[in-house]
């Protein structure tokens, strides 16, 4: 866990430093932003962001954006100045910490931004011979292609090759060759030089050089452009990158691990997916089987997400009965563990008492859309979440997030704070703003257009 704290380091700063490195993160610091963020370029890399409320946090989440740095913002200042938590927020902070700084918070969003590195999940005999095999491979410097559907866990699966490799106390990076467009992937994965394009207003270290010494994750590495498939050769064959509008190669010390969900092979038939590199990356196949190929998996799996979002929600342990666990293990689950765990989560909120009946994991197309039960109405909302995005502001797509989450939750502030990942206060603060702009907020056990 990587923290950068920006602002004094006297008084409530420093015990917040002291606080943090108690939990295992490592702390760096940063008198300005323009400090911080030249600190980024340069690839020293953080998981996380403290910066007090009198400096400009729009400035810092406008320039992380246009160094396409991503990493959450915690702003902290007095707990007494509400107007200034509520500014922060605004501005683009992911939460607001008051000071002096309170050592369990701290602990908790340290938890909550950090990567859960946990063993894998397992039971069913085939899953069994997959572990077997990544941890036969996972101690050596071999490029390992893990393959699979969509939701399988090819990401958990590299987490967990870098946890038991020896680089385990370098850095695991990650880049989703899908979600970053064509034009600025290059830059992302190699870095640029100050000038090299408009815009490159300083110098940028790349995924990379960032990863140099430990594992650099390329997900979705099929997307990936053919253009830009021959510089990644060379980088894993010569272990030497070039930044963009660079005029010398940069060595790097780095294990590559891919993942894909597509075929190769018929890419490189299809041509758009070069041999030379398939090779390179294909020195050992991992290949994740679905889920409803492994149905002991689907038992140790669901018993997991039930705690964990039991425990999320702040609810008392909750059982899966025996006609429940019957139903999960006997879906098909063509979303894999994603859908998997999406279900549990549901089933978690909407379950009454300390039993999940299946009635709580039945899929949302099987619920009347005209019933007049909250929870068959807050399950179909929630499936009504994967309406289109584009046209829309972020404040916008926040604004619906918020809403649809709590009409999820049946109105509780509670649970709907938790899934979002904020605070309730922040929560509170947002449905004021939008109470004010004459929007319809459900009361608790309500939701628009539901109430009780």
């Amino acid at each position: 866990m990587r923290l950068t704290i920006i602002g004094s380091l006297h008084g409530n700063l420093t015990l917040a430093t002291k606080i943090a490195m108690e939990s295992g993160a490592k702390v760096t610091h940063a008198a300005t932003i323009d400090t911080a963020l030249d600190d980024l370029c340069r690839g020293q890399g953080a998981d996380l962001i403290m910066i007090e409320d009198n400096y400009d946090i729009r400035a810092l989440v406008e320039k992380l954006e246009g160094e396409h740095i991503h990493v959450p913002v915690i702003a902290c200042g007095s707990g007494e100045n509400t107007r200034a938590a509520v500014s922060a927020i605004q501005a683009g902070a992911k939460e607001y910490i008051p000071l002096p700084p309170d050592a369990e918070l701290i602990a908790a969003i340290l938890t909550a931004v950090s990567k859960d590195q946990k063993a894998m999940i397992y039971r069913d005999p085939i899953m069994s011979k997959t572990i077997a095999l990544a941890d036969q491979v996972a101690g050596s410097d071999a490029s390992i292609l893990i393959t699979g559907e969509s939701g399988t866990g090819k990401e958990v699966m590299a987490q967990y090759l870098h946890t038991q490799s020896p680089r385990s106390s370098k850095k695991f990076i990650s880049v989703n060759c899908a979600a970053i467009p064509e034009n600025l992937l290059e830059s992302e994965l190699f870095g640029h030089e100050k000038g090299a394009f408009t815009g490159a207003l300083q110098r940028r270290i790349g995924k990379f050089e960032e990863a140099n010494g430990g594992t650099l994750l390329l997900d979705e590495i099929s997307e990936m452009d053919i253009r830009l498939q021959a510089k990644l050769l060379r980088a894993i064959q010569e272990r030497v990158i070039d930044r963009v509008g660079g005029s010398k190669p940069v060595p790097v010390d780095i294990r590559i691990i891919a993942t894909s969900n597509r075929n190769l092979q018929q890419a490189v038939k299809d041509g758009i997916f070069r041999e030379d590199l398939l090779y390179r990356l294909n020195v050992v196949n991992l290949a994740i089987p679905a889920l409803r190929e492994r149905r002991e998996d689907i038992l140790a799996l669901s018993q997991h997400f039930v705690e964990k979002y039991s425990s999320a929600n702040g609810m008392p342990g909750k059982r899966l009965t025996n006609e429940t666990l019957e139903v999960l293990k006997s879906a098909e689950w063509p979303g894999n563990v994603r859908e998997l765990e999406n279900t549990i989560h549901r089933a978690v909120l909407l379950s009454i008492g300390n039993e999940i009946e299946p009635d709580a994991i039945r899929p949302p197309e099987a619920l009347s859309s005209s019933s007049d039960e909250p929870a068959a109405a807050a399950a179909a909302t929630a499936e009504a979440l994967s309406n289109t995005l584009v046209g829309m502001t972020v404040a916008e797509v926040e604004r619906d997030l918020i809403l649809n989450t709590l009409d999820h939750c049946i109105g509780n502030r509670t649970h709907a704070a938790n899934i979002l990942g904020i605070s309730i206060r922040t929560l509170r603060n947002k449905l004021k703003q939008y109470s004010d702009e004459g929007l319809d907020i459900p009361l608790p056990n309500e939701q628009r257009g539901f109430a009780s």
